[in-house]
């Protein structure tokens, strides 16, 4: 009995915490169209196609993301303004209590050159999507089932909710990058998602709004910065924050990835880096959630990226001692600068 009870308790779980927050990526610099619309395009190149797999018992959640970058043809000017326009999809699960959310985007972004080489540029984004969020009964067994000889055979009388719905959803963004061909590049910039705060109960009734359970997804504020500052003539090194804030949650994070040039014929290089993450919780406590470290290797216009997250308080450790462990896979399409390749914003 206790084992359909914890059943129910996860279910519940499961529901509170999607009406509560977002899924996150470490990785976060590997997934930009889920880290701000007006990063779509920010690249040399032509395309670009990025999938991302995060497991973190109970929940396993991927990303996969396609952008183009697009010239005006402006004949004669020195200032080469571009836009970008992208699809971004992600489910996040919860396998063994059934639930699931899934989310397509359209985004699109004006990126401004600031400078007559064109190593600056200022960018907009706006992304619109659908969200269709649902939930299994197959896994949930009530008292009411148990017949007293052939186990949870019957019917239940329970009353449950419709278990699927779907909302529209908006964000926008801003974000900045400097990338000199020498010396010190610059990225930064901010999102608001959520714009309209959309309901996400799925216990409300259009009908009868004031009889429902009322639950909305808080906007989510993000804000990141990174450095890419070059360290002799094969060694970069690039520091990189990321903030954000939903509702009484917010977590940081910060840290360093250096990427080691091993042969610029093939695009070769290596990346080894780490960093932190404090946590905000809805009970005002602060801690540090946990710690991460990183590898990953670019060939040609190939980018793969391995991390792991490790749990360092104890109500992470007892509710996932396994961490989280996440892989990212990224092609650049008809990239145009071959040394410097590397997962930038």
């Amino acid at each position: 009995m206790r084992k359909y009870l914890l059943t129910i308790v996860l279910a519940c779980t499961a529901i509170a915490i999607a009406r509560a927050q977002d899924q996150h990526f470490s990785q976060f610099f590997a997934s930009p169209l889920t880290l701000n619309p007006a990063l779509t395009g920010t690249f040399d190149g032509k395309y670009r196609v990025a999938f991302i797999y995060r497991d973190q018992d109970p929940y396993k959640t991927f990303s996969g993301a396609i952008d183009l970058r697009f010239g005006f043809r402006n004949i004669g000017k020195r200032y080469k303004d571009a836009f970008g326009v992208g699809v971004v999809f992600y489910n996040d699960k919860a396998p063994e209590v059934g639930y699931s959310n899934n989310q397509i985007n359209v985004v699109g972004s004006f990126h401004k050159s600031l400078s007559a080489r064109n190593d600056q540029f200022l960018s907009l984004g706006f992304q619109a999507g659908i969200a269709q969020r649902n939930f299994s009964y197959e896994n949930l067994i009530f008292e009411d089932q148990f017949s007293g000889s052939t186990g949870y055979a019957n019917p239940t009388s329970e009353i449950l909710p419709e278990n699927n719905y779907a909302t529209a959803d908006f964000a926008v963004g801003l974000n900045y990058s400097y990338a000199p061909e020498r010396g010190i590049g610059i990225y930064a910039g901010g999102a608001l998602y959520h714009l309209l705060e959309p309901q996400v109960s799925f216990f409300y009734d259009p009908d009868e709004p004031e009889k429902s359970d009322q639950n909305f997804l808080l906007r989510k504020y993000t804000a990141y910065g990174s450095l890419s500052i070059p360290a002799g003539e094969s060694v970069r090194i690039q520091p990189r924050a990321l903030f954000y804030k939903q509702g009484p949650h917010l977590a940081v994070n910060a840290g360093a990835n250096f990427r080691f040039l091993v042969d610029d014929i093939s695009g070769t290089a290596l990346h080894v880096g780490g960093w932190a993450r404090p946590v905000g919780n809805a009970d005002d406590s602060f801690s540090l959630d946990a710690v991460v470290a990183m590898v990953g290797i670019e060939y040609n216009n190939f980018l793969l990226g391995l991390s792991y997250d490790a749990k360092t308080n104890a109500i992470g450790a007892a509710r996932n001692r396994n961490g989280a462990f996440e892989i990212s896979v990224a092609y650049l399409g008809e990239y145009e600068n071959e040394t410097i390749l590397c997962p930038k914003f």
